[in-house]
């Protein structure tokens, strides 16, 4: 594997406006392709918008679902990728043949599609399937793989994807600044958005309090520290709906340390070179090198009932 330029990106989307979207999706990546990265990843539903999709009907779901890889956008994602020479990675809406419908994130480049992964734990809408399968797909000679945002806080996946080969894994998320049990919680203000440029500071104490970003430094490092991956996390900033978003979109390295991350009040991106050596540096390496499943494999496999009907509050958990 040789060293690998990675660009992950903040944007506040356009709820349902894929064409909106798309175009900001093209000028980052022409931006970070100009500074030298060959992959960029975007936040989940970046393509068609997230929240407001709680409130559609099977039938406006439809209406905004894509088929993949036939559909529109990935058709654009391609060219974008194509014209550039930058791997893209974005999330929006599928539907198949049978009218299930899925939350979907890709990785596209010059050729097309090169992996589709579908999040296992989708609330945001009842009609939403759930997937029922992990990704771990070749990328520039590195092995990646895909959790969407929930499916990051059940630790079995991250582990799992991990021991299905991948040594970075891509982490979109809308998520934050939403209310839950957890001490601290809750939304912010909308008004400190619109007022950001004038007052900065009140918008940064909620954004970088408890309701943001150090409810995400209690479990993101360790997500990559304890697997020895790449954590590539991409989340929305702005106004998504009704909601705000503190974006914060990062590279965290297999020690755990954020080597990027993105600190501006909008839409930004931010670049990290990857580098192989850290995989077998780091702690995690020797960790799962040292588990014992014939000890705790049967513990970890015990049946139990999922809930899936997870109220789609509790996703900022």
């Amino acid at each position: 594997m040789q060293n690998l330029k990675i660009a992950t990106v903040q944007f506040e989307h356009r709820s349902g406006d894929k064409a909106y979207n798309l175009a900001v999706i093209e000028k980052m990546a022409i931006k970070a392709a100009g500074e030298g990265a060959k992959v960029i990843a975007f936040h989940e539903c970046s393509i068609t918008g997230y929240t407001f999709a709680r409130n559609l009907s099977k039938v406006q779901m439809l209406e905004l679902a894509e088929y993949i890889p036939a559909g529109a956008s990935i058709q654009e994602l391609t060219r974008i990728a194509e014209q550039y020479d930058i791997a893209i990675l974005a999330g929006l809406f599928e539907k198949d043949e049978q009218d299930n419908l899925y939350k979907a994130y890709v990785c596209v480049d010059k050729n097309g599609l090169l992996a589709k992964y579908h999040k296992i734990h989708p609330f945001i809408n009842p009609h939403l399937s759930p997937g029922v399968k992990y990704c771990v797909f070749e990328l520039y000679g590195w092995k990646c793989g895909i959790l969407i945002c929930y499916d990051n806080n059940i630790i079995e996946n991250v582990r799992a994807t991990k021991l299905l080969g991948a040594d970075v894994i891509f982490m979109p998320h809308v998520t934050m600044c939403t209310p839950s049990t957890r001490p601290g919680a809750g939304f912010v203000d909308p008004v400190l958005w619109e007022n950001r440029e004038t007052d900065p500071t009140s918008l940064r104490l909620d954004f970088d309090g408890m309701k943001g970003r150090e409810w995400l430094m209690k479990w993101l490092p360790a997500r990559a520290y304890d697997n020895a991956i790449y954590a590539i996390f991409s989340n929305a900033i702005g106004m998504d709906d009704d909601q705000l978003k503190n974006g914060c979109s990062m590279i965290v390295d297999p020690f755990g340390d954020v080597i990027a991350e993105c600190r501006t009040l909008g839409d930004d991106f931010t670049i990290a070179m990857l580098t192989p050596e850290k995989l077998t540096q780091a702690g995690g390496y020797r960790y799962i090198k040292a588990r014992k499943p014939d000890l705790y494999g049967k513990i970890l496999a015990q049946e139990h009932q999922s809930e899936q009907k997870v109220v789609w509050l509790v996703e900022g958990l």
